[in-house]
């Protein structure tokens, strides 16, 4: 039976019940199990593999060098690059870059319509008043944005930065917290920003991974790895965890009486048993083809990552310019050191986390909010000023974006006398450089620091705003997976525009 419908230029005035093509027949008859055999069969002969392969040549007929060739982006941006400090535990807003005099005159006071808000409520037995902050804010720069005594290195570079005081999120655990921030979903599954940013521009360096995490000293996040996952993309596009000292990642010398020359050998082997008829084919080759890239990626490596983390060749007044010369600011300075270097060599999304393991090695400060953020501060203040004044007298701030969060703030009431508990309502996060309109600050938060009001900015918008100075289109960076096109921002998500130079 013919059904009737509204011709497109070129195309027959009628439709069959079940498409128009043998092909369109066979996907839609009993509910697409004919396509599903279809699809299996073609699988069985090698089909998508041979598809693949074609698709990965370029339009002079080559083989592409790496799924992490250098792609170009959606349009045209200043920057190329990106390094991520991240605040794991969770950053007092209202003690760093969001003063509130309201909340230091009602000291003590209960929180008005406490019970309002059904994250408060649940926790009312662990919770107290409203604690003022104890910090001193004053103006800095020609913009006159205000920053607590915790952070007076970073302030002195405020006209860099766009501080984003009406940042948002959904969890106040910090499991799924740390995941939303890194891949816009509270659970795991999902490739983290850094992944999309890698899949979508490639890298500049074949010879260093495109996506390179450096963890604080004492300890990694909570969930682990998938907070640098690739989620359901290819293992080709997830963070590569490196050590600031000793090898920067663990196990990539060769055996022991394995030349080179052999291990060159071998992967030449791999490859000739990949190319053979079929060695593409089967469910298994996406990941097949990412563990022979990641053989090839780490024989190059061998060479090239030592030399990245190796800082004999940076000068004293370097050194000293990220704090490697104190030793409350060592270790984080190395990490941001490092960063700039990778990034100056053509890695394409860095990460440094500040804070590891559980309680106060983290900024999770419960017990006690000035003595948690006071040791946390000191170790991050220099050496992130440093990067920031690196990066200018480098040329490289102008094209690298340079952004600092952590999962999410914490409350204007108190938790055991001093402390202060999470909170994602509102809280504060910073952005710099390529592309970044710096000297402002953007959205607020109400009068005690506690929610997000005016100009509010959801992890969602933050991400699709990286995205944007990075010239990625969030609504067209997607990835097919599930049965559907999915997303870093998922439905949602807009760049702020108030953000952008």
């Amino acid at each position: 039976m013919a059904i009737p419908f509204k011709p497109k230029a070129g195309r027959r005035a009628t439709r069959l019940a079940c498409g128009e093509t043998r092909r369109e027949f066979l996907w839609q008859a009993g509910g697409g199990f004919a396509g599903t055999a279809l699809t299996y069969l073609l699988a069985q002969d090698g089909f998508f593999g041979a598809q693949a392969r074609a698709a990965s040549r370029t339009a002079g007929g080559a083989e592409a060098a790496s799924p992490l060739a250098p792609k170009q982006p959606h349009f045209e941006a200043r920057a190329k690059r990106c390094i991520f400090l991240f605040m794991y535990g969770g950053g007092s807003q209202v003690d760093t870059f969001d003063p509130k005099p309201e909340l230091n005159r009602r000291h003590g006071e209960p929180m008005p319509d406490f019970d309002a808000d059904p994250l408060l409520a649940m926790r009312r037995s662990r919770l107290g008043g409203l604690l003022g902050s104890t910090r001193t804010f004053k103006k800095y720069g020609e913009s006159g944005i205000e920053v607590s005594d915790l952070y007076p290195n970073v302030a002195s570079k405020i006209d860099d930065i766009a501080v984003i005081r009406g940042t948002y999120a959904d969890s106040f655990a910090h499991g799924s917290g740390l995941l939303q921030m890194n891949t816009g979903f509270i659970r795991q599954g999902h490739p983290s920003v850094g992944s999309w940013v890698t899949y979508g521009l490639g890298t500049e360096n074949q010879d260093l991974p495109a996506y390179v995490v450096l963890l604080d000293h004492r300890g990694g996040p909570i969930s682990g790895p998938p907070n640098w996952s690739s989620g359901f993309m290819p293992a080709t596009y997830q963070g590569t965890q490196f050590r600031s000292t000793g090898d920067p990642i663990l196990h990539l010398e060769p055996p022991e009486g394995v030349s080179r020359e052999q291990q060159r050998q071998q992967l030449d082997l791999l490859s000739k048993f990949d190319d053979l008829p079929g060695g593409a084919a089967g469910p298994e080759s996406d990941e097949l083809e990412a563990r022979i890239a990641s053989y090839e990626l780490a024989f190059r490596m061998q060479q090239s990552a030592p030399e990245a983390v190796d800082l004999s060749s940076e000068t004293q007044a370097t050194k000293n310019l990220y704090g490697l010369d104190r030793k409350v600011t060592e270790k984080f300075g190395r990490n941001c050191l490092i960063a700039r270097r990778l990034v100056e060599r053509g890695v394409r999304f860095v990460q440094v986390y500040s804070g590891g393991g559980h309680g106060d090695d983290t900024w999770d400060a419960h017990g006690d909010v000035d003595s948690n953020h006071e040791l946390h501060c000191a170790e991050t203040d220099l050496p992130m000023a440093g990067l920031l004044s690196d990066l200018h007298s480098r040329g490289l701030l102008e094209d690298t974006l340079v952004v600092w969060a952590g999962e999410f703030g914490r409350t204007p009431t108190s938790q055991n006398t001093l402390g202060r508990d999470h909170s994602p309502r509102g809280f504060s996060t910073w952005i710099a450089g390529g592309g970044v309109k710096g000297g402002q600050a953007v959205g607020a938060t109400d009068d005690f620091g506690y929610k997000a009001v005016e100009n509010t900015v959801h992890v969602h918008d933050l991400h699709a705003t990286i995205l944007h100075l990075m010239g990625l289109d969030h609504t067209l960076l997607t990835y097919f997976h599930g049965g559907r096109d999915m997303r870093l921002t998922d439905v949602h998500g807009r760049v702020v525009r108030e953000l952008l130079a």
